[in-house]
């Protein structure tokens, strides 16, 4: 039996790719997902998971994230989600984040090697601590940090922990998945035992390595649309060589299409051929969408660049005198463009938003663009001081 051949190379257009990544990230309509906490269900599916993060400038990444994607998104939607429908649970990713319900069982393996291969910043924290902490939430019930007061503080041996030991023992529990987050009030977590919270029929059976690698393959083929090996495997280096593999594999079976985008040669990208088909089609002119930069479509900052020609500055840990762009610049996407990066800041004593610098970028101008930003500016306003 002859070998079956690797298909050639699928050229695209810098701008085709791009608009593939949009269609991907549900970015090329006002509302690819509908309203309340079934949109955040299904938006959280989608793109697999939804970053958390803690800086309050303006309102937190996860809420603008799903507000991005969800035009009457309410922070409650996402409560409920989480607290209530329990369609999906905090757990780490790239980094902590929101992940659907049904993806569970791809981060059981991870947690199991936690029992046993803490994170270093938990090095501190025994067993008997931990077993405390659990002890504890099945007689008392649900707890935040607040309910617990330690009279000894410890030392923090990594920026992220915490002084409360009890607090880093629920911090291991939950990495280890005995508990989990069971509600979030801002930055507050309510922490419960995963067991009581989500109340399986029926705990879910834990995937085996080679599914785990074909659902972070997957997952990544959703929401980006054409992927590299950098892509899928964002800050986690060692997946690489399954992945890769897996690739080769799908590529055989022609599944999966090699795909060379212009000025990007050197870079292997692949897409599936049910992506290649409906490339042409651009988002409308009209479309405007201000951007967190966690947004999965800026977080990758060399993929970004590839696609879009633009390369995003964070610079909230910059000094200030060497800012380009502004503390906690935001870039605003006009259709199948990125035009401007505007540094934002919640008033909320005054109730404005507040645009500190405004930067124009790649093709963007004053006369084209900046009416169209205005008036998404206004509901921005509107969502980032409302309920």
């Amino acid at each position: 039996m002859m070998p079956r051949s690797v298909p050639s190379s699928h050229p695209l257009t810098q701008k085709a790719a791009r608009r593939i990544w949009l269609r991907a990230q549900r970015l090329d309509v006002r509302e690819p997902c509908g309203a309340g906490p079934e949109a955040v269900r299904q938006a959280v599916e989608h793109l697999g998971y939804v970053q958390i993060d803690t800086i309050h400038v303006i309102e937190r990444a996860h809420h603008h994230i799903l507000y991005t994607r969800i035009p009457e998104y309410r922070r409650a939607d996402l409560r409920q989600a989480q607290s209530v429908d329990r369609s999906v649970f905090e757990y780490w990713a790239h980094a902590l984040a929101y992940i659907p319900m049904r993806d569970f069982r791809f981060f059981m393996r991870e947690m199991r090697r936690q029992r046993t291969e803490p994170m270093r910043w938990f090095g501190s924290v025994t067993q008997a601590d931990i077993r405390k902490a659990v002890r504890r939430l099945r007689r008392e019930g649900p707890l935040t940090i607040r309910d617990i007061d330690d009279d000894v503080l410890v030392e923090k041996h990594h920026p992220w922990a915490s002084r409360k030991p009890s607090k880093r023992a629920l911090q291991a529990a939950f990495h280890m998945g005995l508990v989990t987050i069971s509600e979030r009030a801002g930055m507050l977590k309510t922490y419960d035992l995963t067991e009581r919270h989500f109340d399986w029929p029926e705990r879910p059976r834990m995937a085996s390595e080679g599914q785990i690698n074909e659902y972070v393959l997957d997952r990544a083929l959703t929401a980006q649309g054409i992927v590299s090996l950098d892509s899928v495997c964002y800050q986690n280096a060692p997946r690489k060589p399954a992945i890769r593999a897996l690739i080769d594999r799908r590529v055989r079976r022609r599944v999966l299409v090699p795909v060379a985008i212009e000025g990007a040669e050197k870079v292997s990208h692949w897409a599936t051929p049910e992506a290649l088909e409906g490339a042409s089609e651009p988002p409308p002119d009209e479309l405007v969408h201000i951007l967190s930069p966690f947004d999965p479509l800026i977080i990758q900052r060399k993929r970004l660049k590839l696609f879009f020609g633009y390369d995003h500055i964070f610079e909230a840990y910059v000094p200030k005198a060497k800012r380009v762009l502004g503390y906690f610049a935001l870039p605003v996407l006009v259709g199948d463009e990125i035009v401007a990066a505007i540094d934002l800041k919640a008033d909320r004593e005054k109730g404005k938003l507040l645009a500190q610098k405004w930067t124009w970028v790649g093709d963007g101008k004053p006369r084209r663009h900046k009416r169209q930003i205005e008036e998404e500016l206004h509901r921005f306003e509107a969502f980032q001081l409302g309920e």
